[in-house]
């Protein structure tokens, strides 16, 4: 496009706005005499003049001329020029909403850059991405496909099997925060689904680990039938959360699966997801390789009938969730768009190959992880789409809520070292939070920090929290280092995110905020204070809010606290018993908590001491189908009977902390709790409007100890549980052969108002009517 310079006219000197009526401009050059030829020199190529040899010439440039007046006496002008395409229909198109849209028998394509100065769509189909090639670029026009920071274009035509990417230009200057590069194919930060390579852990051409990405344009056939789903809506204080990697749950060839690691048998393997309504409980904690006290099972079934059901082709797993464990609630690893790729290289110790596992490193916040579906990138990402659709679909039709673990607080493209992909190219200094030299922060510790509480990126996450609402059908997320979403975006202004000064205003780039404009946001949003919103209230930057998040009574926090005092009790550290009573009372100091499951953890799973197992696609983090099957009859006996009790117990799901009347503090002897720093003793009475009166201890030291029951008259305690007796005898069920016997062997402790525990060891004794007194 070149700008053109007319001579000054009286009629339209002094105008400051831009003139975009054809009427009006066609009406004032109708007065300027048009000679023969008509000559117009560039304003910003003064030695450069366009020449017109006739009147019909000059009238047909008229038609895309915009005029502005300049301060001077001299007008500026400006050929919008068309944007052009050999395949489709091309209009100017619409600011809202972001993203590629269906409208009007084509696509709207939309996206924010605010410092790019020109912008191109570059449309690709599926066989060119392969062959790293553009079918087809569209220059937009900064006048006609622009509207304030937006550029946008309107394509009506064949879509099939076409994707789409940007080119932007603009500065290259890392130290002002710019990184535009006119020859990148960058993504929409709004594109519902990414395509590149098609299969986990493959290579693309010529073994590159980063070959061209490209977005799914959407189609009319994308309509998904839900059946009338519809959210469950469960108190959040009714869930057992059960946390789960969607590649790692069927992976290993004892899954026995037709697709292992996808979606499709994700969605399988809950078939048969029952939901119990378990009540609160106090324990959230965190990731797979952290100790978690409650379990699940899972039961194979016979594939159904193959005329009763189009998906006989998959191994069918049955979670009897309701009858064992009561799950109700999956918290999916991240399944975001991510390149498991990012860290390849060569594991000589397990000879494999480490890669990107856990996924905690975004490529984009719409896209479901292409390489976690069956499908792949069969038709260019629409079938993947579909199918974690399908998996929340079956879920809520068991009782399941599903609940995504989501990653807001940086993304793939790293620190000034790391590749141009989406955000980066598009407007960097916007999306990230930057140093006044350009710099990145890294509260996050991966590289750069995602600039939350910027109001364009603050809106940016909304919307994808909607859309994962609204179209995916999910249940609420969890928010990985949320803290970093309470701090002050780049070049802090509170005039900008509040709207008016604040006296005192000192805060400066990453300084924590009370009132957080993206949590308030969240949190007041008509849809999103609905869901489950779940934070981990802490970040690398050494920001910890547990306890104190700023949750507008709505969210809730992993627990970190809970987590580590409660391993420290329990491996036998001094000075933990109280905190560790604490915890058992559901962490009043902080709040109640909810229970969270880790996947593997109903068999044991173990990780060989290896509390980060992020790159590893192995047996390190598949779940052991045959491991499980061999514990059957062991600890996943003693976890279901255990999660059991704690379903029947009224006081073991109290809506509020347990006071005085109800329950009361022992120590070796009724009545006298050790808080001392030397105990590693803890024990509790607890009153039960089902079971009576439950008795609960704990020796986390390495000696025996025979302690005193409370007596009560009339009564006597009987064992439950024992985790120092070998299986079966570790929980004395009711459908137990051998149960009489068993209690026998501790009727000379019992007789005593004694009883025996052996190191590291917990109890529970109820309380029974003594027929002997």
């Amino acid at each position: 496009m070149e700008l053109l310079q007319f001579t000054s006219s009286p009629l339209l000197h002094g105008s400051s706005k831009f003139i975009n009526s054809p009427e009006f401009y066609k009406s004032k050059l109708s007065n300027l005499k048009k000679p023969p030829t008509t000559t117009f020199r560039c304003c910003n190529h003064p030695n450069k003049t366009s020449h017109f040899a006739n009147s019909k010439a000059f009238e047909n440039v008229t038609k895309n001329l915009v005029i502005r007046a300049s301060k001077s006496a001299e007008l500026e002008t400006a050929v919008i020029k068309k944007p052009q395409s050999q395949r489709f229909q091309v209009s100017k198109g619409y600011p809202t909403p972001f993203g590629a849209t269906l409208r009007d028998g084509g696509v709207n394509f939309s996206i924010f850059s605010s410092n790019a100065v020109s912008a191109t769509l570059c449309l690709i189909t599926l066989s060119d991405l392969q062959e790293n090639k553009v079918t087809e670029e569209i220059a937009l026009d900064s006048f006609a496909n622009k509207t304030g920071d937006v550029w946008h274009v309107f394509l009506k035509g064949d879509f099939k099997d076409m994707l789409y990417g940007y080119k932007f230009d603009g500065k290259f200057s890392p130290q002002e925060g710019h990184y535009f590069d006119p020859t990148k194919i960058v993504l929409d930060p709004y594109a519902k689904a990414v395509i590149s390579r098609a299969q986990f852990g493959v290579l693309g051409p010529d073994e590159n680990c980063w070959p061209q990405m490209a977005c799914l344009v959407p189609t009319p056939e994308d309509e998904f039938d839900w059946e009338g789903d519809l959210p469950l809506k469960y108190p959040q204080r009714d869930l057992i959360i059960y946390e789960v990697h969607v590649r790692g749950f069927t992976r290993h060839e004892s899954s026995k699966s037709e697709h292992p690691g996808t979606y499709l048998d994700e969605k399988n393997s809950i078939i048969g997801l029952q939901s119990k309504g378990i009540s609160a409980g106090h324990l959230i904690l965190c990731r797979t390789s952290h100790f978690v006290p409650l379990v699940k099972e899972i039961k194979h079934l016979p594939p159904p009938n193959p005329q009763n059901d189009s998906s006989t082709s998959i191994l069918f797993f049955d979670l009897s969730l309701r009858k064992d464990l009561g799950i109700n609630c999956l918290e999916l690893m991240p399944c975001h768009e991510f390149n498991e790729l990012e860290y390849f290289s060569y594991n000589s110790v397990l000879g494999d190959y480490k890669v990107n596992f856990w996924g905690y490193s975004t490529i984009n916040y719409f896209s479901p992880m292409i390489r976690y579906s069956s499908a792949g990138i069969r038709n260019c990402g629409h079938d993947a789409i579909n199918e974690f659709k399908l998996l929340v679909k079956e879920a809520h039709k068991r009782g399941i809520e599903v609940v995504m673990d989501v990653v807001f607080n940086h993304t793939v493209e790293g620190n000034d070292k790391g590749p141009i992909l989406s955000f980066r190219g598009v407007d960097n200094s916007v999306y990230y939070m930057l140093a006044p030299k350009g710099e990145f922060y890294n509260y996050s510790g991966c590289g750069n920090t995602f600039n939350c509480n910027h109001p364009v990126v603050r809106q940016f996450i909304v919307d994808c929290l909607r859309y994962w609402v609204t179209e995916m059908h999910v249940d609420g997320f969890r928010f990985d280092l949320a803290s970093i979403m309470t701090r002050g975006s780049s070049l802090w202004d509170s005039v900008n995110v509040y709207g008016i000064p604040i006296e005192g205003d000192l805060l400066t780039t990453g300084t924590p905020l009370r009132s957080p404009p993206l949590i308030d946001l969240i949190s007041n949003d008509p849809i999103l204070r609905g869901v489950k919103l779940i934070a981990e209230a802490w970040d690398t930057g050494g920001l910890y809010q547990v306890g104190i998040f700023p949750h507008w009574g709505i969210w809730s926090e992993w627990n970190g606290k809970y987590r580590d005092i409660v391993r420290q009790f329990i491996k036998g550290t001094d000075g933990f018993a109280g905190a560790f009573a604490e915890c058992l009372c559901g962490s009043p100091n902080l709040y109640q908590g909810v229970p969270m499951i880790s996947m593997g953890d109903e068999y044991g799973h173990t990780k060989g001491g290896n509390n980060n197992t992020y790159c590893h696609d192995n047996d390190i983090n598949y779940f052991r189908w045959d491991k499980k099957e061999e514990s059957k009859s062991d600890f996943f006996r003693f976890c279901c009977l255990l999660t059991k009790f704690r379903h029947e117990c009224e006081s073991l799901g109290l809506s509020d902390f347990p006071t005085a009347d109800r329950l009361q503090w022992h120590g070796h002897a009724p009545g006298l709790p050790d808080w001392s720093d030397k105990s590693r003793f803890v024990a509790f009475t607890l009153i039960d409007s089902v079971k009576g009166e439950i008795y609960v201890a704990f020796n986390a030291s390495h000696l025996p100890v025979i302690i005193s029951l409370p007596k009560r008259p009339g009564y006597r305690w009987e064992p439950l549980v024992d985790t120092s007796k070998p299986e079966p005898f570790d929980f004395l069920s009711s459908d137990l052969p051998a149960k009489e016997i068993a209690i026998k062997q501790y009727a000379p402790f019992l007789d005593a108002n004694l009883y025996p525990m052996l190191s590291y060891s917990s109890i529970i004794l109820l309380l029974s009517p003594d027929e002997n007194a």
